[in-house]
């Protein structure tokens, strides 16, 4: 997603079983609060779970994995609130915030108990059939501006980070590539955040890998794959996901490819094996 693309700006989810975003790339700065269930962030180096109640903010320009929990005979709920560039742009002119010094953002940050941001959250709630309905738009402009003034009364130096519009700078390309393999994104977002553009990119990788992005991608979480079937005995619809494959029968056929044999047969190779040891 660009800049350019439009969004929910404020969202109410609800879902009734676990559920996993499909795109792990935050285009926008966000603020949100879990309503019920349990709501799971995963930055491929830290993991937390959110409890009803728990503010959480997702930072622009990261890499992030989500899993939502329903509860125990009811829905996951959740809402969130985004801030679009433009917006923040504009508010950085009218009321005088600019970014002093660059901070390295981590992709989400936890709040500590508010009650000012957590009123705010929930008020919005009585707003949800308006909101919805997308029709007023300056209602939605009015609630974004709220919650920027109650995120900047929490802590000021978050002023660093929202209002700071310069672009990825350029990283160490392999470094990078290591540590976010698993993230299944389009190429031009691995290009953005390592501060390059993709013809860049692709030049680059080739220089680095000897081997195109896709290939390597591809075989870095096969290879990963077969480690935690066989070490970590893990189960082939457990990781499929976390290792940025889009569907379950999509691994298995590329894992069975490679190696010669199906990702189950490791999997029943090890229960059997299992299953003789205790008799």
């Amino acid at each position: 997603m660009n800049k350019n693309e439009k969004i929910e700006l404020i969202n109410f989810s609800c879902h009734a079983s676990d559920y996993r975003e499909g795109e792990h790339f935050n285009a926008f700065h966000s603020l949100g609060i879990v309503l019920s269930g349990i709501m799971e962030l995963n930055d491929g180096q830290r993991k937390k779970q959110f409890k009803p109640g728990d503010l959480y903010s997702a930072r622009k320009n990261h890499l992030m994995k989500f899993v939502k929990h329903p509860p125990e005979n009811g829905d996951f709920k959740s809402l969130t609130i985004y801030f679009n560039e433009e917006l923040l742009r504009d508010f950085s002119l009218e009321y005088k915030y600019e970014a002093r010094t660059k901070q390295k953002s981590a992709a989400y940050i936890c709040f500590q108990p508010n009650k000012a941001l957590t009123s705010f959250m929930q008020s919005l709630l009585d707003y949800e059939e308006i909101l919805n309905n997308k029709s007023d738009t300056k209602l939605i402009l009015l609630k974004q501006k709220e919650a920027l003034m109650l995120l900047l009364e929490y802590d000021i130096t978050l002023k660093d980070v929202l209002f700071d519009f310069s672009e990825p700078h350029k990283v160490d390309l392999e470094a990078f590539m290591n540590k976010n393999f698993h993230f299944n994104v389009n190429l031009d977002k691995f290009a953005c955040l390592t501060g390059r553009s993709l013809a860049t990119f692709k030049r680059d990788f080739q220089k680095i890998f000897n081997t195109s992005p896709r290939n390597w991608l591809q075989q870095k979480r096969l290879e990963e794959a077969l480690y935690l079937l066989t070490e970590k005995k893990q189960t082939a619809s457990n990781i499929y996901l976390d290792l940025g494959f889009e569907n379950l029968s999509h691994f298995s056929f590329a894992f069975k490819k490679k190696f010669g044999y199906a990702p189950t047969q490791l999997t029943d190779a090890y229960t059997f094996k299992s299953n003789i040891n205790r008799n």
